[in-house]
């Protein structure tokens, strides 16, 4: 058996299926939030565990995981957060459900790797409305698919097009990081329109 990973902070996930795969890959403590049924007494546990050790949290890449992850931030702002894409989350096309218990071993540490911790002051982001607007990724045709690419390459999650503003200045990311992405978007648009 391999040496895993020891992870010290305590990882927030929704129920014991994430636990269990997250065990086969590291070595980690949980607290499940048991779905969006998440409730007082489990907000407290998250709470204290940021105190004692520090908490990550990594929920599912859909509109759950997204509620579960804002309430759970609300009360631990300063939690770190580890994502993943709807992509990564989809074991085959014939079973229906989305999740990180369905994540390969290497988009588990990956994820773990790149956990991101928000600013718990407001970050004014240097990223208009404007520019999202004219980016395509608030209005138009394929403006979702867009804010879920951008969402992936940032690793910040897919955020609908009323919070995109915030998520990016709550991550800190700079115009010349958005530039990029954007870049690495449209080749990756144009890749898929060529092939």
């Amino acid at each position: 058996m391999k040496n895993k990973k020891k992870i010290e902070e305590i990882i927030v996930v929704e129920g014991k299926d994430d636990t269990k795969r997250l065990r086969e890959v590291v070595d980690v403590d949980t607290i499940e939030t048991n779905g969006s049924a998440i409730n007082e007494e489990t907000l407290e546990k998250i709470s204290h565990a940021q105190e004692v050790r520090g908490v990550i949290i990594f929920t599912d890449p859909d509109f759950s995981g997204e509620k579960i992850r804002k309430i759970v931030a609300e009360v631990v702002p300063q939690a770190k957060h580890a994502f993943i894409s709807r992509k990564e989350g989809v074991p085959n096309k014939k079973h229906g459900s989305l999740g990180v218990e369905h994540a390969s071993d290497e988009t588990i540490l990956a994820a773990l790797h790149q956990v991101s911790t928000p600013m718990t002051d407001y970050f004014e982001t240097q990223i208009t409305q404007e520019q999202l607007l004219q980016s395509g990724l608030i209005a138009g045709p394929n403006a979702r698919q867009r804010r879920e690419a951008l969402g992936d390459y940032l690793r910040i999650g897919y955020t609908n097009g009323k919070q995109l503003q915030k998520r990016l200045g709550m991550f800190q990311i700079s115009l010349e990081t958005f530039t990029e992405a954007l870049q690495k978007i449209a080749e990756g648009e144009k890749d898929d329109r060529i092939s």
